[in-house]
């Protein structure tokens, strides 16, 4: 990479970091979307970054497809140049923007994997809590389901934001946003129950208020928390591919189900847009085409009524 081109990237990390106030996860992705292309660029004679084509960018997209990159990563990827040429544009960098006319790949919507309240009682009750870190493992996924919160929140939830009476917690979520969240009896008697195993570990320095910790007294790692779940999901003998996000999405669609209203999901959730909360009016097609037939009124007085 050439002097210019880091200088760029810096300040170009500087300012996802700080004006958009983006976490971690989604700036490393920028990051990367950008890494991609200058891999590209090496590749290419007398071409830069303030240099690329239109032509340039479809030939490097065109590239990521034969190499197998699905159409949903392409278009988030797309998605991250075209941030970067925007701040490119706006610093004076360039004059003309390259990725206006680039399209996206047309993409439908993936519906995310849902537990039944079985299969989450299931997952939970499998958790064998004669093992060191068991009680540990019952209060993250407690915390994951009754609270639907995102893993990386769960591995920096802090001991210090646990209200026990009021039973809330606060989360701090993407772009170091707080919330606050209800928190369920079930979820505190788990945590409660975890604290007296906690108190007998030796707690890195820097790790005091950590809730959730390793054996060697850090915080958890995602990968962690990833690697516990599919685990456990295979001793639950849950078939379905699950990952800490599953959790968070039966939340939601259990909520919905429940009779929540979409505004408190997304409050939640911690989601800016109600769109994105949308996606779980679209989960279970069924159970809603239940409770249209069996409690819309024009329906209900087109039952046959019982005999006695």
């Amino acid at each position: 990479m050439a002097q210019k081109e880091k200088g760029i990237l810096d300040k170009y990390t500087s300012y996802i970091r700080l004006e958009k106030g983006l976490s971690g996860n989604t700036l490393d992705a920028y990051i990367d979307d950008i890494n991609k292309l200058l891999k590209f660029i090496d590749d290419k004679q007398d071409v830069n970054l303030l240099s690329l084509t239109y032509e340039h960018l479809q030939h490097f997209i065109a590239q990521l497809s034969d190499i197998g990159i699905s159409a949903r990563s392409q278009a988030r990827i797309i998605s991250g140049i075209k941030s970067f040429y925007r701040f490119l544009l706006t610093e004076d960098f360039l004059e003309k923007d390259p990725t206006e006319l680039l399209e996206s790949p047309k993409i439908g919507q993936k519906l995310p994997e849902v537990l039944t309240l079985n299969d989450v009682n299931n997952l939970i009750d499998s958790i064998d809590l004669s093992k060191a870190e068991g009680q540990r493992n019952r209060a993250m996924l407690e915390v994951l389901y009754s609270c639907g919160i995102r893993v990386t929140e769960l591995i920096n939830l802090r001991y210090s934001n646990i209200y026990f009476d009021e039973q809330f917690i606060i989360v701090k979520g993407k772009g170091d946003k707080q919330r606050l969240v209800p928190i369920s009896e079930k979820a505190i008697t788990e945590i409660r129950n975890y604290l007296i195993d906690r108190h007998n570990i030796k707690v890195q320095k820097g790790h005091e208020d950590t809730l959730f910790l390793n054996r060697r007294g850090a915080g958890m790692t995602r990968n962690m928390v990833f690697l516990i779940i599919k685990e456990q999901a295979k001793i639950a003998g849950i078939r379905k591919n699950i990952s800490p996000h599953t959790l968070r999405h039966s939340f939601a669609t259990h909520l919905l189900e429940g009779g929540a209203n979409l505004r408190v999901i997304q409050m939640m959730l911690g989601h800016e847009s109600i769109t994105t909360t949308e996606i779980y009016t679209h989960i279970d097609r069924e159970f809603l085409r239940r409770e249209i037939i069996n409690h819309h009124p024009r329906n209900r007085s087109a039952q046959p009524k019982r005999s006695f």
